[in-house]
């Protein structure tokens, strides 16, 4: 029976081998019937090595399935056991002696990296996780941050919601507010201030009836402005919630929006207007709070189901295989339909409200992960090139008062203690950025006066901003407290002729990621471009190795981007918390006449902002 059974395979396997053709196949054909075979006897070799995952063969093992006798990798575990019987395996976790030199994937997919190792992947995203901590324990404190930062977190833009910012955007091109409101001039400012106010809702009332007619006639037909209120408190606050997520857009209106609704809050242009343009943001906390007794808090539930981790994880390719990359975008797909079918009700959300919801959380990890990458992967480069290189004195991070620029003295080991704080604080500012959002909003449009200053840089508004300077003095104090001892100021600039109000503030840091994002991507691309045997003859006779040109870019990083210029004067310069990036942003304006531009360009570099220049 054995034989027969044996022959019927091989007969149809024949039968599918020929396709049809009567066995006779072409020379092609049979090169790539060899190649197949050779392919399939090479998979059956990796499968009987224990090490690797039986599923996806190319992951190191990391949990065995004791029923199925098995090895597998977290992902391809959670994959195959995650319903039916297979659920209920017993399974342990194993550490083999692969995952020593190789990074480890966790349960959402994203390396693992060990703090001395020198890979290209995020710092542990929460501080309070340590090595110590089982899975059960991450998973908690991963989900309370979740809920934590869902405070702040916007909510996502529909696609109505962002036809609407589309015409706030073009009624704010054309405003010219600050040029109005702005200056000394002998007429009232509060007429002036109502005039311009009356003027951008006319400008937005005759763009609805430009793009809609029918909707522009509901809108403005026998009705007065008061009459809109809600509608122009939420067109504002699109712009407002759009702009957290996306830093880099509305660069040349957002102040203009501010300011407006700023001003809209005063109590005479109140009186005046009989109404303001301010409304809280949108957040994904508060938008799921808004149905709590429709849903009787069902929504809410969502944000401590374990199973949100993987439907927000951001999935990076870097390292991957295209196997294991669509294996982590149908775990995460899965888990969002999962999650939208389970706290979906008939009172409550849908399940397209509660997509919005988990892509919100996922644009946030994202977000975050993007602006701190890059200042991790500095401290690590700090750390790897000039913790030892006091040696020599080529590249000593030392700096001196009144040498190439420098407002400091330092030697080389407190240089580089001021240098790895300022990341670290920069790292952490990063992290907070979405409460700093908050913090910012609740100062800027307080009803409190502000005033009119020359602050050096023209007319600026000055402002307290107590809620956001609590929030940094939090921050700075983590930082302190893992730091052994502290170089340099710990003075926050905030409401005076150095930041004037909240949103200097945020324009300031929103630019950390924009200065070392380009200097990160030229040193990943100096690897890539020694390939060409041209680029790295031309490296070689200008610096000695393409080694050798990293550390001159890093050295005159560490060292002139933080050596206490920028400043017209002496006092608003030097070690203190904005000093600090003042000196990156005096670093950066003056990179083209670096030595190793050149290598910058060749690596794609076009400017700080994306564009030419800074």
């Amino acid at each position: 029976m054995e034989l027969e059974s044996e022959k019927s395979k091989a007969t149809l396997a024949e039968l599918l081998d020929s396709n049809g053709d009567d066995g006779i196949l072409s020379d092609s054909e049979q090169q790539q019937q060899q190649q197949d075979q050779n392919d399939k006897q090479q998979e059956d070799t990796n499968e009987i090595d224990p090490n690797f995952c039986i599923d996806c063969r190319d992951m190191p093992c990391e949990i065995n399935c004791q029923t199925c006798n098995e090895p597998f990798c977290k992902v391809c575990f959670k994959l195959v056991h995650k319903s039916g019987s297979r659920k209920n395996h017993i399974f342990e976790q194993v550490k083999s002696h692969l995952t020593e030199n190789e990074n480890n994937i966790d349960e959402n997919g994203n390396k693992i990296v060990d703090d001395n190792n020198n890979d290209d992947d995020d710092d542990d995203q929460y501080n309070q996780i340590t090595k110590d901590d089982n899975e059960q324990d991450i998973t908690k404190k991963l989900l309370f941050h979740i809920k934590r930062q869902a405070n702040f977190i916007p909510l996502r833009l529909t696609s109505e919601e962002r036809r609407l910012l589309r015409l706030l955007e073009a009624a704010l091109n054309v405003s010219e507010y600050t040029d109005r409101v702005d200056i000394l001039s002998y007429k009232s400012k509060t007429k002036r201030i109502v005039e311009q106010l009356k003027e951008i809702c006319s400008i937005l009332a005759g763009l609805v009836v430009a793009s809609n007619l029918k909707i522009g006639q509901n809108l403005i037909q026998d009705k007065n402005f008061v009459d809109n209120e809600n509608w122009y408190k939420t067109i504002f606050e699109i712009g407002r919630r759009y702009k957290i997520m996306n830093p880099e857009r509305m660069r040349d209106t957002f102040g203009k929006l501010c300011y407006m609704v700023m001003d809209s809050r005063l109590p005479e242009i109140k009186e005046h207007m009989e109404f303001d343009l301010y409304k809280p943001i949108k957040t994904v906390y508060s938008y799921l709070e808004s149905k709590k007794q429709q849903d009787n808090g069902l929504g809410l539930k969502i944000l401590q189901d374990p199973l949100i981790l993987d439907a927000t994880a951001e999935i990076k390719p870097k390292g991957k295989t295209r196997t294991l990359i669509n294996r982590q975008i149908k775990l995460k797909e899965s888990a969002i339909e999962k999650l939208s079918s389970k706290y979906s009700s008939v009172n409550g959300f849908n399940k397209e409200e509660l997509r919005q919801v988990l892509y919100s959380i996922g644009d946030f990890n994202s977000y975050t992960n993007s602006n701190r990458n890059p200042i991790e992967r500095m401290i690590k480069r700090l750390e790897e090139f000039f913790i030892n290189s006091h040696e020599s004195n080529t590249y000593s991070l030392g700096i001196r008062f009144g040498y190439g620029g420098a407002r400091l003295s330092h030697n080389h080991e407190k240089q580089y203690q001021y240098v790895r704080q300022s990341l670290e604080l920069w790292s952490h500012i990063m992290r907070e950025m979405i409460s700093l959002w908050s913090a910012a909003d609740e100062d800027l449009f307080s009803p409190y006066k502000y005033s009119l200053t020359s602050t050096g840089q023209g007319l600026n508004r000055v402002k307290a901003c107590p809620t956001v300077f609590k929030k940094m003095h939090s921050i700075l104090q983590e930082c302190q407290s893992k730091c052994n001892g502290w170089v340099g100021s710990s003075a926050i600039h905030l409401g005076d002729h150095t930041v004037p109000n909240a949103l200097f503030f945020l324009d300031k840091y929103t630019q950390v990621p924009r200065i070392l994002i380009p200097v990160d991507q030229t040193l990943n691309q100096i690897d890539e471009l020694s390939k060409d045997p041209f680029a790295k003859q031309y490296m070689e006779s200008q610096f000695g190795s393409v080694k050798d040109l990293k550390l001159n870019i890093l050295c005159d990083f560490f060292r002139h981007a933080f050596d206490g210029s920028g400043s017209d004067n002496f006092f608003d310069a030097g070690s203190c918390i904005d000093g600090r990036l003042t000196s990156a942003w005096n670093w950066a304006n003056k990179i083209s006449d670096k030595d190793y531009y050149k290598f910058f360009l060749m690596s794609g570099f076009v400017g700080f902002n994306g564009s030419e220049g800074f």
